[in-house]
């Protein structure tokens, strides 16, 4: 078609193509110079017709300073900036509920936090009031940063973090218990895994005299919110010891003197008549299902029981360490 040819011939003359020769002329480098960068992009308030430039204060420098730009803050959010957004767990109390026991329990805090705005009911009135009677200071955070610091967790509107818990050294407690007592009682625990086990175990080690608690590194619960508040304060009087190697904590206390007493439902000894019981007392105590690891048994100078009715299984962990430790401490009287 007509209008066909000319449009080829129309794009045949626009240039040629690669190895063709011509007396067309060339761009003279305006093509190359056009290419050339520009620099790097100045800043909006740099740029005289960008509406950044017209919002400078007359006589503001044009560089930026290195103090970021931003809404002024109270102080209580500006330390609550400087904090790490460390995930929720183990130190962390959480919701209205939990941080008001935790206030009644006297459990320690690092920081405390309540929401701006917060919906005031009962429970909001008591853990102010509370807090204002033990001393506890309530740092305001807006919901952005309370929802930050406890990612995401249904916070309610306060949070509690507590300090990191200062384990003892299970040498060092050796050391000092012989030091203070001739008969001193040791409590060891061997995969006790809930956290309120623990607590509860640490309770009745004070209630009866004990003069601490060995947990293993792993595989074990820890100090935690939990724990605490099942301790009903105690783990404040009792310290806690964290073991490496529970297996050689078992055998330095040995020998050391401790008649190593693990609790077991095979026990051929009675917890009543263990040997032994007038000097220095390891109890070490397994877990409810699986009992003291075979290892553990071996390190043990004795397994004791206690007898309960054939149509029971077990005992609690936390249970059976407290009916343990109360015949020990009355085997000496």
């Amino acid at each position: 078609m007509p209008g066909n040819s000319q449009r080829k011939g129309a794009v045949r003359k626009r240039g040629k193509g690669v190895g063709s020769t011509g007396n067309t002329a060339g761009s003279g480098g305006r093509v190359k110079r056009g290419l050339e960068g520009k620099g790097p992009t100045p800043k909006a308030e740099d740029r005289p017709y960008h509406k950044a430039y017209r919002k400078r204060r007359p006589g503001e420098s044009p560089i930026s300073s290195d103090t970021p730009r931003g809404r002024r803050t109270v102080p209580g959010e500006q330390r609550v900036r400087q904090t790490s957004a460390k995930a929720p767990g183990a130190d962390w109390i959480i919701g209205r509920n939990p941080v008001l026991e935790a206030l009644q329990a006297d459990l320690p805090v690092r920081r405390a936090y309540i929401m701006e705005g917060a919906e005031r009911d009962s429970r909001i009135t008591e853990i102010l009031k509370l807090a204002a009677e033990k001393g506890v200071t309530l740092l305001r955070a807006s919901r952005s940063e309370l929802d930050r610091l406890t990612v995401g967790a249904v916070h309610q509107g306060v949070a509690f973090q507590m300090p990191e818990y200062e384990y003892a050294h299970p040498g060092d407690l050796l050391e000092e218990v012989l030091a203070d007592s001739d008969a001193p009682i040791m409590v060891a625990c061997d995969s006790i895994t809930d956290p309120r086990n623990l607590g509860a175990i640490i309770r009745s080690a004070a209630a009866f005299g004990a003069r601490g608690v060995i947990v293993p590194e792993r595989r074990s619960a820890h100090m935690t919110a939990a724990s605490w508040k099942t301790s009903a304060g105690a783990a404040a009087r009792v310290p806690v010891a964290l073991a490496t190697n529970l297996n050689r904590v078992l055998r330095d206390y040995a020998e050391a003197g401790f008649v190593v007493v693990g609790l077991a439902g095979e026990g051929e000894v009675d917890i009543a008549d263990i040997p032994g019981v007038e000097g220095p007392v390891l109890l070490v105590i397994g877990s409810e299902g699986e009992g003291l690891a075979q290892l553990v048994r071996k390190n043990c100078d004795v397994l004791a029981s206690i007898p309960i009715a054939s149509d029971v299984e077990s005992l609690n962990a936390s249970v059976a360490a407290s009916i343990a430790l109360y015949e020990v401490a009355r085997a000496r009287d």
